[in-house]
């Protein structure tokens, strides 16, 4: 018989057979191996030069579930459409674009070997600002990218991301009585009720977390720092700049007396600054460390204020620290 004698089909399956005539023989062919083999005799750009694109339906939107192909060393990939612009931007993105490139992705239950990797060697690869961890029921976030980076009396020259939680860890006060005496240093924040914050970030992140130099203020005269001093730094509470970008209720120069409110903490974390949402994400009250008067030091507002409180208060304890 004629081949165009045989009975016509319009659709193949994979278990079709077909009859292949080559240097030893006759041999069959699966249509599903036919077509991979075809396929195979192409090499890539003579494969896509047969593929039209303009002939495709084409689409104005994207949805999560959408695929687009990619071309690797392994072979053609797809990658989920929300998931392509950052992983464009991971390639080429400069520390300094992805501190202010918002993404809020989580990292996982605990930071990996592989993640302090690229935090170490300074290509923060995989991270952008608002990721965060969550480990042990709290959200632990990108605020910053090597915010403290040359700074200090000795200098802090480690890549390092600056982490923070969503909420407060827990409320303490700044002093059992409402006094500012020795101000930051001398307050009971400082030399007790951090303790508990300390062992919840050490337990979240192990050796991870790192010392560097910071100016604090230790003596205060007529409600005013007067004094301050170079100490080693691990978890401390923020200050008003940190949080808002500028000074809101810490004095500063009259015109006959400079107080003593150096910092390197001297602009606004880049979290605050792009997604002001979270100064204040959890509406708590909040302790800042900076001195206001005799009797009160800064805070964060649980309706969005800037504002101060006496130090008695037992208001929210939620300290940024650097990791890397």
């Amino acid at each position: 018989m004629k081949i165009i004698d045989y009975e016509k089909v319009q659709k193949l399956s994979t278990d079709n057979v077909f009859l292949i005539d080559g240097e030893s023989g006759t041999k069959g062919i699966l249509a599903g191996d036919l077509a991979k083999a075809l396929i195979g005799l192409l090499d890539s750009e003579q494969f896509m030069s047969g593929v039209n694109l303009s002939e495709l339906p084409q689409v104005n939107t994207l949805s999560a579930n959408d695929k687009i192909l990619v071309g690797t060393s392994a072979g053609n990939k797809a990658i989920a459409a929300n998931d392509i612009l950052f992983a464009i931007l991971d390639v080429f993105a400069t520390v300094e674009m992805r501190r202010m490139t918002f993404r809020g992705k989580n990292l996982g239950p605990a930071i990996t070997a592989e993640q302090l990797a690229r935090i170490r060697d300074g290509s923060f690869k995989g991270f952008f600002l608002g990721d965060y961890w969550e480990i042990g029921n709290r959200i632990w976030r990108i605020a910053d990218f090597n915010y403290w980076y040359n700074c200090g009396d000795t200098a802090f020259t480690k890549p390092h991301l600056v982490v923070m939680p969503d909420n407060s860890l827990y409320n303490a006060p700044m002093n059992d009585s409402n006094v500012t005496t020795g101000g930051y240093i001398g307050s009971k924040m400082y030399t007790a009720n951090l303790a508990n914050a300390k062992t919840l970030i050490t337990a979240a992140f192990g050796s991870a977390v790192l010392s560097h130099r910071q100016y604090f203020v230790n003596a205060v005269s007529n409600g005013r720092p007067s004094a301050g001093a170079w100490y080693d730094s691990t978890v401390d509470l923020p200050n008003e700049c940190m949080m808002y970008g500028h000074l809101h209720f810490s004095p500063t120069s009259d015109g006959s007396s400079v107080p003593a409110i150096y910092t390197i903490d001297k602009t606004q974390l880049a979290l605050m600054a792009v997604y002001p949402k979270f100064i204040n994400p959890a509406r708590e009250n909040q302790w800042l460390r900076d001195v206001v008067s005799g009797a009160n030091f800064a805070l964060g507002g649980c309706d969005g204020l800037s504002g101060s409180n006496a130090a008695s208060a037992s208001r929210g304890v939620r300290p940024p620290f650097p990791v890397g």
